[in-house]
């Protein structure tokens, strides 16, 4: 429904329908007694932004309505997401009651989804478009197009009492400012604040990222123009200036090239082996050894490894499982190789640890508790030895949820985090993953011992979100995909900005070598 940013891009469409039904409205108080005609609004995009590294967008529309009196805007409703694609037709409708004699403004945001929050601040601004009701339903076949706008791109702190501000500066990113086009205009404008909100217009001015890069120079000082009081006083010239006193451009390096330099991601996959999965003798255990289809555990692995093994240069696997009683003395070890093999874990492949995997069901028993903190400790050990950004460590653990040592968990996560290392929880079964979410540590650090964890090195994804009610299919592999992935390259270039590292510079193109043909007479 809206127009991309890129003016040689087709514009995308919005269409709206409305029944001859009469209805209640619930945009104006005022108007609850007044019958009307009920429209139902439906959104499609074209041409959005690319914001993911690992895929396309997955994007949603919010509508927002605007109220009568305090002209507040106020959420109205959400389309579902739709995954990985820069051109989605939302299936999820508005249905709004439509006034003929009222003005009814709407607002269209587009974001692109990046987790589960339903904060939409945890998620990336894609652009907006305003319209009004009326313009829908009046536009030829009811079908309505626009540009994607990007709105406000940075507000500056408040400086009071001066009619001589200096504005501290601030960063933004090249894509939020002008998407990449250097020539794009950028308008700024100035107001005199006021506590009420009611701030005062005092003028604006437009430049371009070309102009800005020339930095502190007579080419960026702005005169602060108010149009209207230039059409109405003739001797007007401007309302103040506006100088920039610095403007410098910093290359920030992505995910994409530190593996470019080639940086090595090492996964290591760690399977909870405890008896609160239930017996695998039994259909209703998430270990069940069913020999026509794979288990929770089975499909979660195979699902979730087929992923990240991609990002595993020599696809060996170190497998580790804990929670068990191993053979021949029945003692319990909370971090034991999969293969029989402590010298040497490594599978190969994810096919590799699926064997391991299934064997290790044959021999150990199941018992616990369920610690999470030696296997989290093992991969630290690893990376711990490692810290010049040529590898970084991952560890996959795939649980039920039921936690037993969670104190010692979060120290060694607290531990971990100053290590080039991310840990990917995987939650299988109906269970709550309270645990789990407290340790993902998105809206809380976490803590121990009154020490917080340097990063966020937690990503937890609960399988059964994936999954059909049959509990035999995978809904979605992008989806799954997204967010398994999802804060792994963040995470990875927190680490790498907070020590200063840089990517090595890519190897040159492969060249095939010629082959000169000698002729011998």
């Amino acid at each position: 429904m809206w127009a991309p940013d890129k003016s040689t891009a087709p514009p995308p469409k919005m269409d709206s329908r409305y029944t001859s039904t009469a209805g209640i409205g619930d945009l104006n108080q005022l108007s609850a007694a007044i019958p009307a005609t009920r429209v139902e609004v439906s959104v499609s995009c074209r041409n959005l932004l690319d914001r993911d590294t690992f895929s396309k967008s997955d994007p949603i529309c919010v509508l927002y309505v605007q109220g009568v009196g305090n002209k507040e805007w106020r959420e109205f409703g959400r389309t579902e997401v739709i995954d990985n694609t820069l051109n989605p037709d939302f299936v999820r409708k508005f249905i709004l009651d439509y006034f003929f004699e009222e003005r009814e403004n709407l607002r269209f945001d587009l974001y692109d989804v990046d987790s589960k929050s339903p904060n939409l601040s945890k998620h990336d601004f894609l652009g907006q478009v305003f319209c009004t009701l009326g313009e829908i339903v009046g536009s030829q076949g009811s079908r309505l197009e626009k540009p994607i706008v990007f709105t406000i791109c940075h507000k500056t702190e408040v400086v009071k009492n001066t009619l001589n501000p200096v504005w501290q500066a601030f960063k933004i990113s090249v894509r939020a400012l002008c998407n990449g086009d250097y020539d794009r205009t950028i308008k700024v404008e100035v107001y005199d604040w006021d506590r009420d909100g009611s701030h005062d217009f005092i003028g604006e001015f437009t430049t371009s990222y070309r102009e800005l890069s020339r930095g502190q120079s007579q080419f960026n000082v702005y005169e602060v123009v108010n149009p209207k009081k230039k059409g109405k006083k003739k001797k007007y010239i401007n309302s103040g200036t506006v100088t920039l006193l610095s403007f410098l451009v910093e290359t920030e390096v992505s995910f994409l090239d530190y593996i470019k330099g080639g940086t090595q991601i090492n996964f290591t996959v760690a399977i909870d082996f405890t008896a609160s999965n239930g017996n695998p003798a039994q259909p209703t255990s998430l270990h069940y050894m069913n020999p026509y289809q794979l288990n929770a555990y089975g499909m979660a692995l195979k699902a979730v490894g087929e992923i990240v093994q991609d990002y595993d240069s020599d696809k060996m696997f170190p497998a580790l499982g804990f929670g068990a009683k191993l053979p021949p003395d029945g003692r319990i070890s909370h971090e034991f190789a999969l293969n029989g093999n402590p010298q040497n874990p490594y599978c190969d492949g994810i096919e590799g640890v699926m064997e391991a995997y299934y064997r290790s069901l044959k021999s150990v028993q199941l018992y616990g508790p369920t610690n999470f903190a030696p296997v989290i400790n093992h991969v630290a050990r690893y990376a711990s030895s490692v810290k010049d950004g040529s590898q970084y460590f991952v560890l996959l653990i795939v649980t039920d949820g039921v936690i037993s040592d969670m104190a010692q968990t979060k120290e060694s996560i607290v531990n971990a985090s100053k290590l080039p290392m991310s840990i990917i929880i995987v939650g299988v079964g109906p269970a709550e993953f309270d645990a789990m979410i407290e340790l993902d540590g998105d809206d809380v650090r976490v803590s121990s011992r009154g020490k917080y964890a340097e990063r966020d090195i937690v990503q937890f994804v609960p399988f059964r979100d994936y999954i059909d009610r049959s509990g035999n299919h995978i809904l979605s592999m992008a989806r799954l995909a997204k967010d398994v992935l999802a804060e792994i390259p963040e995470q990875f270039l927190s680490y790498m900005r907070a020590r200063g590292i840089k990517p090595s510079p890519a190897p040159p193109p492969y060249t095939p070598p010629t082959h000169v043909l000698q002729t011998q007479i």
